[in-house]
Formats: C-alpha cells, sequence, structure tokens
C-alpha cells in the first residue's frame, strides 16, 4: 500500500509533448491546429477524470495565443475543471513552452473548453458526484 493520493483527488491534470517539424507552419512554429490539438486533448483528460465518464467537447472558447512555439520546444499542458454544472464542466487549459537546454519557460498559450458528460447514445446526462 502506497501513501500516494487517490488519483480522483488529483485537482490538475498536466499533458507534455515535443514540437516535431510536422506540427510547425511554413514559420516552424507549431501550427494553430496542432495546438488545439493538445489543449483539447489536456480538456479531454481533465473533463473524464472529474466526471469518470465518456465525454465530449461542447464549446472552445477565448482561446488566446501568447508566444510562438517553435520546433524543437517541449509543450506543457496544465488543464482544470473550473466549473461543474449538472452535465457539464468548464475546463481552463494553459500551455507553458520550454527551450529543452536552457530550461527557459514563457507562457504559449490558454483557452477555455466546455466538455459534457455524455451517454451511450452521445446525449448529454448528469455528472455523478462519488
Amino acid at each position: 500500500m502506497t501513501d500516494s493520493p487517490d488519483i480522483a483527488s488529483v485537482p490538475e491534470t498536466r499533458l507534455c509533448d515535443m514540437v516535431f517539424p510536422e506540427q510547425a507552419n511554413h514559420y516552424g512554429t507549431l501550427f494553430g491546429g496542432a495546438a488545439l490539438n493538445l489543449m483539447g486533448k489536456a480538456a479531454f483528460i481533465a473533463a473524464s477524470r472529474h466526471a469518470r465518464a465518456p465525454v465530449v467537447m461542447a464549446s472552445a472558447d477565448k482561446v488566446t495565443f501568447h508566444h510562438p512555439v517553435v520546433v524543437g520546444q517541449l509543450v506543457e499542458c496544465h488543464a482544470w475543471v473550473s466549473r461543474s454544472g449538472c452535465s457539464s464542466m468548464t475546463v481552463e487549459v494553459s500551455v507553458i513552452c520550454e527551450t529543452l537546454a536552457s530550461g527557459d519557460r514563457s507562457p504559449a498559450m490558454q483557452g477555455r473548453f466546455e466538455m459534457v458528460r455524455v451517454d451511450g447514445q452521445g446525449r448529454p446526462c448528469p455528472i455523478i458526484r462519488r
């Protein structure tokens, strides 16, 4: 038996990935669509951990790109549920980019995602509190 906390009690999800050339635009920076993909994945994981049930994305709102992320940098997504309603959740996602050789880190982007718990037919259903 370990003393580590139950995974359901973890308030934040972190997801790291490297930026490779196939994810970049013609400027050598992370393509906006690839950035949204990473953020959406982090939001999905955070919402799934919160609901402990199937979830889908209903909307992406106020996505702001602060700093370009260049090929070869690490991106670290931090996602957390900031609001939980009957069947929907708001998930905030912030992304930090890091240059591995120097350790320099800077805010790259942030956004807000609405996620909804769904049943087997894809219809919204209540989030069951445990």
